[in-house]
């Protein structure tokens, strides 16, 4: 701990960096699993494929994924953004599926017979109700996304992952506690932000 409050320009920076691969990597595997599970919805046969391909990667070692991914993007955070996006796929699509399949077909159908469109079934009526099987996957991918980062220290891309391999290099235990720490802290923290939002999300959608 004396380290931290000793150092906090140091540990505000690794942070920073470490946040900013955890948070752009979730924002674009979002981005990626959201379309590909409705697309997965319309035939178990191409979901099963597709999530026992995605298992496969997340089976790959992360040292190993990382260093296959270094002569497309290089020493930096571009290949442990790329290799966060990758494993946190098969956890986000599996939940998402999971999620909006468990809706029962009767309320589908009900929407359907007061008018809605396929549109505003989704929207209103399945996302909503899928919607904490898709957070609980977040609130997973985003840890999984949290420790993996701390290994791309290794790779040239910072993070809080520096103070850990610095302090094993440097025989400093106080610099591998503190890193510690803060990535125990920082995934905690988000965990917390995740339950708020889902709670607040089922508050607001219940009015």
């Amino acid at each position: 701990m004396a380290y931290i409050l000793n150092n906090p320009d140091i540990i505000l920076r690794l942070t920073g960096q470490h946040l900013f691969m955890t948070v752009t990597a979730l924002f674009i595997s979002l981005a990626i699993a959201l379309p590909l599970s409705l697309v997965l919805l319309r035939s178990e046969r191409l979901a099963n494929g597709v999530l026992g391909f995605l298992g496969v990667l997340y089976t790959i070692p992360s040292i190993v994924l990382l260093i296959l991914l270094l002569p497309v993007f290089g020493l930096n955070q571009r290949s442990v953004i790329v290799a966060l996006i990758i494993y946190t796929q098969v956890i986000l699509v599996r939940n998402m599926v999971v999620g909006l399949r468990g809706v029962p077909a009767y309320i589908l159908e009900a929407a359907k017979g007061v008018g809605m469109s396929a549109w505003q079934s989704w929207r209103r009526v399945q996302l909503p109700l899928a919607m904490p099987v898709i957070i609980a996957g977040l609130r997973i991918a985003t840890i999984v996304a949290i420790a993996i980062a701390t290994i791309g220290a290794k790779f040239g891309a910072g993070g809080l992952g520096t103070l850990l391999f610095d302090g094993i290099a440097q025989n400093r235990y106080d610099k591998i506690v503190a890193g510690s720490v803060v990535v125990v802290v920082v995934a905690i923290l988000l965990n917390r932000l995740l339950i708020t939002a889902e709670r607040h999300y089922q508050r607001s959608w219940s009015q």
